[in-house]
C-alpha cells in the first residue's frame, strides 16, 4: 500500500465516519502516518468521547487487506487486475448494451452505508437518474426508513435525535446505545444526573437496560399494545395535552375510542409485562410530562407491524405534549443547503420504479426503490428486468433478508459492479470491483440539524488505487454525455463549495472551526404554532385519511404476533437476529485483530430453561432452522433472564454463519415492506 497523509507530523481535526454520527475528532501523524485517534472535546456531538471502531481507525485504513487497484472477474472465476480507465470504459459500454437491449431502468445503483449516505448516496441518485432509470436502491429498505415513514404519516417529518439531555423521561424502545449511539447516552447521563428517569423496553436486558431506571422486558412485536396501554391511561386520567389536540391534531377521538380496551391487565397479557410495571411506567410519564423523549431503535422497524407500532408510539409523544418541545422531540429545522437531488418530485414513478406496486408509501415518501422486489426483479421475476447493478457500501449478501436468493440475484446479472474498501461476500460476486476511499480519504459536508451546526470532514490521507465516490461517478457520468450538467464540479471542494453556498458559511470558515458552524439561530420551539404540520391536513394525524386512500387502516392499530395466536409446533422458537455489538457495525470490521480477539465468531444466546429442555450444554454446536434455511452456530446459554424464555438471538454481519439465510423476505410488513428479523419462527436442533 502506497499511501501519504497530508501533513508529515502534527494533528489534523476531522469528523469520523465509523457510523451516522460523525463525532468530532484528531488524527494524530507520526512520520507521515496515522498512528491514533482522539476526541474533539468541542465538538457538540460527542465532546471528546469516542468509541472502539473510531479509535481502530488507523489499522482499518492501512489494512492490508484493503483493496488498491481495480479488478474484473475472468470466465474462470478469477480477479485480475485492470486500469481504471479501462474498466470505467467497459462498464460503460456494458451499460449502453443493456439500456439498447432492455431499457434504462434495467440499470440500478445501490447505496448503503460503509462508505456514506450523504453526498455518496446523492451522487449515486444523481447518476441513475440522469442515466434514465428510477431504480435507485439503499439500505434504507431494511433500516431507518420504516421510521422516518411512520413519523412522516403522523407529522410530516423526523427528526431522528429527541433532546436526550434536557428530557426528564427517556424512553428507549428497542435501542441498545450503549453498543450503537454512545453519544446519545451522554444526552441521558447528563438528564438523569439532573433527576431525570431512562426506561428501557426490550425483550434483552441490553447493557442499556442495565442502567435503566425501569426495565420492562417485552415481548417481541408487541410494543404496539403497550404504548396504546399508555395513551388509554393518560385519556383516561385527562393528563394528555389537551391544548394541542383540540388545535394541532385530528383522529384523537378515533384513536381515544380505538385504545379503550387497552387496559393494564390486556396489555400485560399480550406483553409480558406486569399490570404492575405498565402503572410504574405511566406514573413515570405523569411526573415528567410534558418532557418526555422517545427513540425507537431498528428492531421495531424488523416486525411485520413495526410501521404502526411506530406510529403508536408518535402518538404517545404527541398526547405527552413533546412534540416540537426543549427536553422533548424538537422539529429540526432545515439546514439551507444546495440540494444535489434534482428530482421534480415523482417524476420517474410512471416508469414503475422497483417496488413502487407493492409498496407505494415507501416510494412516496422516500423517492428511493425498496430493496427486496429489486431482488426478485434481478431473477427476472418481476415487471421487468434488472440487469445491472452498481453497488457501492452495501453488502446484501450479508445483511439482507433471504440471502441466499440476494446471491443468486447476484449472480444473475449481466454486469454487477462493486465500490467497497474491501473485499466482502457480495464484491466476490461482482465483475468489477473499484477499491473505494474511506471517510479519512475524502472531503464531506456534515449536517447536524438538531445542533443547528454544519461541519467539514477533512481529507487526511492519500492511498493509491482507490477512488472517491463523487471521481467515480463524475468520470462514468462523462462516458455517458451527462457529465457537463450533472457532474460540472473539478472535486469534491468544488462540490461542497457549492452545496454551501445558502448558508452563507465558507469552507474557510468550517477548515478554521472543526467542531462546526452554527447556522439560523436561535432554535426555536412549538413552530406548529405559526406554521402547519407538513402532512395533509397541516395537522399532526391520530388518524390518517392517505392511509386510508392506500387501502391501509388509518389508525396506529396493534395486530399481535403469529406465535401468540397461531403458535407453530414445527418452529416452536423465535428468533432474534441484529443485536448490536460495540466494536462491530453490520458486517464490518471483521478484519480487526483485537476485535477478532475479543468477539472471535457468533453466538447464539439461548434461556437457560430452553437450554435444559433441548439437551443444550454451554458452548455445544446447535442447528437453527427456519423455512427458507438452517445455520449452525454455538450455543449460549444464558441463566439470568436476559433474554426471554421461547426466543433465541442470533447476531447479523457474520458470514458464518449468516442469519440471513434464515430470514424470509416474503414476511414483511405490508406499508412499509420491512422484513421480519426479529421474530423468525425457528426450531433448534441439537447437533450428534
Amino acid at each position: 500500500m502506497i499511501a501519504r497523509t497530508i501533513i508529515n507530523q502534527g494533528t489534523v481535526p476531522t469528523l469520523c465516519r465509523q457510523c451516522a454520527h460523525h463525532c468530532g475528532i484528531f488524527v494524530h501523524i507520526e512520520d507521515g502516518r496515522i498512528i491514533k485517534i482522539s476526541g474533539n472535546k468541542k465538538h457538540a456531538e460527542n465532546q471528546g468521547m469516542v468509541c472502539p471502531k473510531s479509535r481502530v481507525a488507523p489499522e482499518w485504513v492501512y489494512h492490508p487487506d484493503r483493496l488498491t487497484g481495480c479488478l474484473k472477474r475472468t470466465e474462470t472465476g478469477r480477479f485480475e487486475p485492470i486500469s481504471y480507465d479501462q474498466a470505467l470504459d467497459e462498464i460503460a459500454e456494458k451499460m449502453n448494451r443493456i439500456k439498447e437491449d432492455y431499457g434504462a431502468r434495467a440499470m440500478s445503483v445501490w447505496t448503503g452505508e460503509a462508505i456514506g449516505f450523504l453526498q455518496q448516496e446523492e451522487y449515486a441518485r444523481r447518476f441513475i437518474h440522469a442515466f434514465g432509470s428510477p431504480n435507485f436502491l439503499t439500505g434504507d429498505s431494511i433500516c431507518y426508513a420504516s421510521r422516518l415513514m411512520a413519523y412522516k404519516t403522523c407529522q410530516g417529518y423526523w427528526s431522528v435525535t429527541p433532546d436526550f439531555e434536557r428530557s426528564k423521561m427517556t424512553i428507549f424502545w428497542g435501542a441498545n446505545p450503549i453498543n450503537s449511539h454512545l453519544p446519545y447516552m451522554q444526552g441521558v447521563n447528563r438528564s438523569r444526573k439532573q433527576g431525570g428517569n431512562l426506561v428501557v423496553i426490550d425483550p434483552r436486558l441490553s447493557f442499556t437496560a442495565k442502567k435503566a431506571d425501569l426495565f420492562l422486558q417485552i415481548r417481541p412485536g408487541t410494543d404496539a399494545a403497550l404504548a396504546l396501554g399508555l395513551i388509554r391511561l393518560l385519556i383516561e386520567k385527562k393528563s394528555y395535552d389537551r391544548e394541542f389536540v383540540l388545535k394541532f391534531s385530528i383522529g384523537f377521538n378515533e384513536l381515544a375510542t380505538y385504545a379503550q380496551k387497552y387496559t393494564p391487565e390486556y396489555v400485560a397479557q399480550e406483553t409480558g409485562v406486569s399490570a404492575e410495571d405498565v402503572l410504574r411506567m405511566h406514573n413515570i410519564m405523569l411526573k415528567s410530562i410534558p418532557q418526555t423523549a422517545s427513540y425507537i431503535g431498528i428492531s421495531l422497524e424488523h416486525q411485520t407491524n413495526g410501521f404502526n407500532t411506530i406510529r403508536a408510539i408518535a402518538c404517545l409523544s404527541a398526547l405527552c405534549g413533546a412534540i416540537d418541545i426543549e427536553g422533548g422531540e424538537p422539529w429540526a429545522k432545515d439546514i439551507p443547503v444546495n440540494k444535489l437531488c434534482f428530482l421534480n418530485d415523482h417524476q420517474f414513478r410512471d416508469m414503475n420504479p422497483v417496488g413502487y406496486n407493492s409498496f407505494p408509501l415507501f416510494y412516496d415518501m422516500t423517492l428511493k426503490c425498496h430493496s427486496i422486489p429489486a431482488v426478485d426483479h434481478m431473477l427476472d421475476n418481476g415487471k421487468y428486468p434488472i440487469k445491472g447493478l452498481i453497488f457501492s457500501g452495501a453488502n446484501p449478501v450479508l445483511s439482507n433478508p433471504n440471502s441466499g436468493k440476494v446471491a443468486r440475484a447476484f449472480s444473475n446479472l449481466d454486469l454487477l459492479v462493486a465500490r467497497d474498501l474491501f473485499m466482502t461476500e457480495s464484491a466476490k460476486l461482482a465483475h468489477y470491483v473499484i477499491p473505494a476511499a474511506s471517510f479519512l480519504e475524502r472531503s464531506e459536508l456534515h449536517l447536524y440539524p438538531n445542533l443547528q451546526q454544519v461541519a467539514l470532514s477533512t481529507k487526511v490521507l492519500d492511498i493509491k488505487g482507490v477512488w472517491d465516490e463523487y471521481t467515480v461517478w463524475h468520470d462514468l457520468a462523462h462516458r455517458f454525455g451527462f457529465g457537463k450538467t450533472c457532474f460540472p464540479w473539478k472535486d469534491e471542494e468544488a462540490v461542497n463549495r457549492w452545496i454551501l453556498e445558502p448558508t452563507g458559511t465558507s469552507m474557510e470558515n468550517l477548515v478554521s472551526n472543526p467542531e462546526g458552524r452554527i447556522y439560523n439561530p436561535p432554535i426555536e420551539y412549538r413552530k406548529f404554532e405559526t406554521k402547519s404540520f407538513p402532512t395533509p391536513t397541516g395537522k399532526f394525524e391520530f388518524k390518517s385519511e392517505h392511509l386510508k386512500q392506500k387501502g391501509y387502516n388509518p389508525l396506529p392499530i396493534y395486530i399481535p404476533p403469529d406465535y401468540l395466536t397461531s403458535p407453530s409446533s414445527d418452529f416452536p422458537f423465535r428468533m432474534i437476529s441484529g443485536t448490536r455489538k460495540a466494536i462491530y457495525y453490520h458486517s464490518r470490521y471483521r478484519e480487526i485483530e483485537k476485535f477478532i480477539n475479543k468477539i472471535p465468531h457468533a453466538t447464539a444466546e439461548i434461556h437457560k430453561e430452553d437450554a435444559v429442555s433441548l439437551g443444550i450444554s454451554d458452548g455445544e454446536m446447535v442447528r437453527i432452522v427456519s423455512k427458507i434455511g438452517e445455520v449452525t452456530i454455538e450455543a449460549h446459554v444464558i441463566e439470568n433472564g436476559s433474554i426471554l424464555k421461547g426466543f433465541i438471538e442470533v447476531p447479523h454481519g457474520w458470514n458464518v454463519p449468516n442469519v440471513n439465510r434464515l430470514t424470509d423476505d416474503r414476511d414483511v410488513d405490508p406499508i412499509s415492506g420491512f422484513p421480519n428479523m426479529k421474530i423468525v419462527p425457528v426450531r433448534i436442533e441439537k447437533i450428534g
